[in-house]
């Protein structure tokens, strides 16, 4: 089963006062380019997994989405998520994502949004993925970037002490597999994995890639957000977009 670090309460605490959960997919530097790869939504049955508090779950419906169904491990979580929605044609379901069946050719789109790295059997869920998507739809996800989980290190940022200079420490990138960081409490389990392990794995599974970004951002964002300099040193986010052939 999945480390569920969400349903602690002090983690949750913490949790709940990031920029991404109090003004949604606004307060995501970067949701703008996950939305450009989705297609349309307009009378599509949508998989949102790893829901969260639903807001994309919301946003497709607004979107036209005929349906949607979100998932998520985290009893917290969907709690948030059912007190926000008033919509019957949004589902909430708690699942634990390592061992999810899907039913065939149900849905057009499938999404998930920083989730795919707590797993450990990402390609079981990728397998399901592409069984339950019709021919011809779109999976967009996003992840913590490689560069960012590879660390094995607790001292990620190494300052220059002669020139300020930031430097981001990759001591062990090609070794997959558990790394545990410490985010509002100690303990927290992600998966590392290479960008060439993401990629294979969609194209074994009979995907072809669309979109495929190392999040940076632009000029005019960091004149609004000063601290986003940081992500100059090495992506956070890896965006990824495919269609089942």
């Amino acid at each position: 089963m999945s480390q569920n670090v969400y349903d602690q309460s002090e983690f949750f605490e913490n949790y709940v006062k990031l920029d991404r959960q109090t003004k949604g997919l606004d307060g995501a530097p970067e949701w703008p380019r996950l939305r450009e790869m989705l297609p349309t939504l307009k009378e599509a049955q949508v998989l949102d997994l790893g829901c969260g508090f639903g807001w994309f779950s919301r946003f497709a419906r607004s979107g036209g989405a005929a349906r949607v169904r979100g998932i998520d491990l985290s009893e917290k979580m969907l709690e948030k998520a059912h007190s926000m929605t008033a919509d019957d044609g949004i589902a909430y379901e708690q699942a634990d994502l390592e061992n999810l069946t899907l039913p065939d050719d149900e849905y057009d789109v499938v999404y998930s949004s920083l989730t795919f790295h707590y797993l450990t059997n990402l390609p079981s869920l990728v397998a399901e993925i592409s069984r339950s998507l019709k021919r011809g739809g779109r999976f967009v996800f996003s992840v913590e970037h490689p560069l960012f989980t590879a660390p094995t290190t607790p001292s990620l940022v190494v300052v220059d002490e002669d020139t300020g200079r930031k430097a981001w420490q990759v001591d062990a990138y090609q070794q997959e597999g558990l790394r545990t960081r410490s985010w509002f409490v100690e303990g927290v389990h992600k998966q590392h994995r290479t960008m060439s392990t993401y990629i294979n794995l969609l194209l074994s599974s009979g995907f072809r890639l669309t979109d495929f970004v190392e999040w940076c951002p632009s000029q005019e964002e960091l004149k609004s957000n000063p601290g986003w300099d940081v992500e100059l040193i090495r992506p956070t986010f890896l965006l990824v977009g495919a269609v089942k052939d």
